[in-house]
């Protein structure tokens, strides 16, 4: 799966961008459609408690996913968003069985 990362207005760090690959990468198990991952991370300015904004856009096959979490850190709002994303491929699986 390809992940790509945007950052607005900042430099992300290798450590943020390691630990978005390795929690990202980790929704290609639950359907093996999924062909990228677009993840967009930003401060929300004033500076103030929970500004740190994480969007993922998933793209598979027939469908795409969106989630979007706002939380102290990027790290938490990745976490957020990726179990979002996992409930709704899981969703979506469960349905597409279903209609066989």
């Amino acid at each position: 799966m390809e992940i790509t990362i945007h950052s607005i207005h900042f430099d992300a760090s290798q450590q943020l961008e390691a630990f978005i690959q390795k929690k990202v990468s980790r929704l290609s198990k639950f359907s093996e459609g999924v062909s990228s991952a677009d993840v967009t991370l930003k401060v929300i300015k004033p500076e103030t408690n929970a500004n740190k904004d994480a969007a993922i856009k998933l793209l598979s096959r027939g469908h795409d996913f969106f989630a979007q979490e706002v939380a102290d850190t990027f790290e938490e709002a990745i976490d957020k968003c990726v179990d979002k994303l996992e409930r709704q491929v899981l969703k979506c699986k469960e349905k597409q069985y279903a209609k066989k």
